[in-house]
């Protein structure tokens, strides 16, 4: 697979990552141990080497699994974690305070079996700690050696100013896929005059551009998407235009919904690398086979135009945690 470099610093990864959360956490049971340590090592086989994780997905579980998978191969992969929530529990509230950082850093360094962190993100701004305090006491743990980049999730263009005139940051990872446009406006246009990659989470929309998810899903009980006003039985009707559009384009390429997806994404900029997630064997070599789709310029705009006549129904986020992305 090609290889992409995130930020100014060299930190170089391959074009697709594979995004670890939903082997462990948000997207119903945690899948087999064994399975998910089969499908992390498939990844890695097929050529990717930037592995996602974050102490809040379980919690501790899905670093404690990424841990063990890519620990005979660990020299050659990139593994990026998050700190920046409470005793690591995305339910309890937001902490990023310098001693919870420190804190965060040395137990995930364990749980990952590693004596370095390839890429620490800030999981949500904290608007208690001043950003230059978080960016500061991460360059601290780059200088011991602890960590290798800095990234942030989720901020805006100002945090994300304020942050990087105090330690470089090597990439923001936020939602951008063709269901959620919003980064295109504000956080793009700085991250390419900082020098700044993109690592776009959800770039299948939670699923929803697949083409396998319809009014009559029914989720499990602990699925994230039972919450998410996008994903009401409503909405996702309502929102299966979108749907329709990629399946006649990647009709006309050879390929599925989901490729189509992600390589609209590879063709936006050379320093954007989604990190789709799946559990699924099959799933994990569709998603990669987009590395191999080029989509043109008559493609494109084949699809921006088609994009101009949809209206995407429904918030990205329950309203209470809307509230935790940064503007």
């Amino acid at each position: 697979m090609d290889k992409r470099t995130l930020g100014n610093g060299g930190l170089e990864v391959s074009a697709l990552g594979l995004g670890c959360m939903g082997l462990s956490f948000g997207y119903g049971p945690a899948t087999d141990r064994a399975e998910a340590i089969g499908l992390i090592r498939a990844a890695f086989e097929r050529g990717v080497t930037f592995f996602d994780s974050a102490e809040a997905y379980g919690p501790f579980t899905n670093e404690e699994l990424l841990g063990e998978a890519l620990a005979p191969m660990r020299d050659q992969v990139v593994i990026a974690t998050k700190f920046g929530f409470l005793d690591g529990d995305s339910s309890k509230g937001l902490d990023s305070r310098p001693e919870r950082i420190r804190a965060v850093a040395e137990a995930s360094l364990k749980r990952l079996k590693t004596d370095r962190i390839d890429l620490f993100y800030q999981h949500r701004i904290d608007p208690n700690v001043p950003i230059e305090d978080v960016a500061g006491t991460v360059r601290e743990l780059i200088q011991e050696g602890k960590v290798k980049h800095f990234g942030l999730s989720e901020a805006g263009a100002q945090s994300i100013r304020r942050a990087h005139a105090v330690q470089p940051v090597a990439a923001l990872q936020s939602e951008y896929s063709l269901w959620w446009c919003e980064p295109e406006k504000e956080v793009l246009p700085v991250l390419e005059e900082l020098g700044i990659g993109f690592v776009p989470f959800s770039p299948l929309g939670k699923g929803f551009l697949t083409g396998a998810i319809d009014a009559n899903t029914h989720f499990d009980a602990s699925d994230f998407r039972n919450v998410v006003p996008r994903f009401s039985e409503e909405n996702r009707k309502a929102n299966a235009a979108l749907v329709d559009v990629l399946g006649r384009i990647a009709e006309g390429k050879g390929a599925t919904r989901a490729q189509i997806a992600i390589a609209w994404l590879l063709a936006q900029k050379p320093w954007i690398v989604p990190i789709p997630g799946t559990t699924k064997l099959h799933r994990l070599e569709e998603n990669l086979g987009a590395a191999r789709i080029v989509l043109d310029a008559v493609d494109l705009a084949a699809i921006e135009a088609a994009l101009q006549q949809i209206q995407v129904v429904g918030e990205r986020y329950p309203a209470h945690l809307q509230q935790r992305v940064d503007r």
